[in-house]
């Protein structure tokens, strides 16, 4: 079995996301019951079912047969809880990669469900499963939850992650002072050191120096895998709020086929436990206080995706001197 596979079918990933209640599976619950008419008699195929609670949630709005795909071993899963709720003759379990499944072997399928995203918004890498899905099993016309995403970023500052002693929170006699140890974690998570893993956290909305740019934007009923796998972005920031840059903080947003109902994970939207991916600095770049603002810091950061796959992203990042206006109109074209 792939190494996704055996990580994906760990039950600690799925209790997560089951409880997240209070946005993301109730978000894809209320959209869906909500166009409840649109599934009623149409055949759907939930590409990466996991526990199969976007199978159920499709099966109870009147959904004629729903395709709960799954290659991992809590297909099985998917099978018992199906029973568990009486909706085993609607849900059909397919105990495979989408990837595996021969075209001829289904008839085709009225509405894709999936919950693909990971942190970052592809850190799991589903994305291309998805897409392999609609490129031959989804009718002309058919429909995805959810059709569009897109990806978000601002600077940030990160004052928690490095204090420690006096007047920091942490559990340590208040007379004690030991930046030393927040200086070297800041070392260990700092992108410089530890590329492979940036960090996952909430981060409190005012910790965002401005400005949010978008860095991609995904419409998930026509972009081609290719486009995805070669996705590279530039953006040019302008931070106008006094402070400590210290990382780049990325979330992601959602829209679904009703054209109104979104979900995102940014700071200043309700908690997911997607929480926010934060690429931390090396070093800090003081913002002072009383500049004006045609002499604010500009940075560039530059988003390079080469593989869709588990955690095979790359992201560059590039300070830019406010004054170096050759490399600043350069990647603005870009």
């Amino acid at each position: 079995m792939d190494q996704y596979f055996k990580i994906y079918q760990k039950f600690d990933i799925h209790r997560l996301m089951l409880t997240d209640k209070t946005c993301a599976l109730m978000k894809y619950k209320n959209v869906i019951f909500k166009m409840r008419k649109i599934f009623e008699g149409k055949v759907v195929m939930d590409v990466g079912a996991g526990s199969g609670i976007l199978s159920i949630f499709c099966a109870e709005v009147g959904a004629k047969k729903v395709y709960a795909v799954e290659a991992s071993t809590l297909a099985n899963i998917i099978e018992q809880v199906s029973i568990e709720n009486n909706l085993q003759d609607t849900i059909k379990v397919i105990h495979s990669k989408v990837e595996d499944i021969h075209p001829d072997s289904l008839e085709k399928i009225d509405i894709i469900v999936s919950l693909w995203m990971g942190f970052c918004l592809i850190n799991e890498g589903m994305l291309d499963s998805v897409l392999f899905a609609r490129d031959n099993f989804l009718r002309s016309g058919g429909l995805i939850f959810p059709f569009e995403a897109s990806l978000h970023a601002s600077p940030c500052q990160l004052p928690s992650m490095y204090k420690f002693g006096v007047k920091s929170g942490v559990s340590l006699p208040v007379y004690l002072s030991m930046r030393c140890i927040g200086k070297e974690y800041r070392k260990i998570e700092s992108i410089e050191e530890s590329i492979d893993e940036p960090v996952v956290l909430l981060l409190n909305r005012d910790n965002l120096l401005p400005e949010e740019k978008l860095f991609a934007f995904l419409d998930l009923r026509h972009i081609p895998v290719e486009e995805v796998n070669l996705l590279r972005k530039y953006k040019i920031f302008m931070c106008k709020k006094d402070g400590k840059h210290q990382g780049i903080c990325i979330w992601f947003k959602l829209y679904f086929p009703d054209f109104c109902s979104f979900l995102s994970t940014a700071p200043y939207y309700e908690t997911t436990h997607w929480k926010q991916t934060v690429f931390v600095l090396p070093v800090d770049t003081v913002l002072p206080v009383n500049r004006k603002a045609k002499e604010r810091d500009y940075f560039a950061c530059k988003l390079e995706l080469k593989e869709l796959n588990l955690w095979h992203y790359k992201v560059e990042i590039t300070l830019i001197k406010a004054d170096d206006e050759v490399n600043l109109r350069d990647l603005a074209t870009l």
